[in-house]
């Protein structure tokens, strides 16, 4: 048999050891989340970079003014 302070000691850890699973399982979410957000923004950054490099070709072949 448990004494009530054992039995509140029990219940304190067990609220703690669900309050880091909680934790634990956000800070997964947030991973996964921020390794699509890095591959979405290097995609983006290499249409860009792609962009402005025919937009550079284009421009160096208008005729130049005299």
């Amino acid at each position: 048999m448990t004494t009530p302070s054992l039995d509140h000691d029990l219940d304190r850890i067990a609220h703690a050891l669900d309050r880091l699973e909680r934790a634990a399982g956000a800070r997964e979410a947030e991973i996964v989340e921020m390794t699509a957000l890095k591959a979405r923004h290097r995609r983006l950054k290499d249409t860009v970079s792609t962009e402005l490099q025919q937009l550079d070709l284009l421009l160096a072949n208008l005729p130049q003014k005299p």
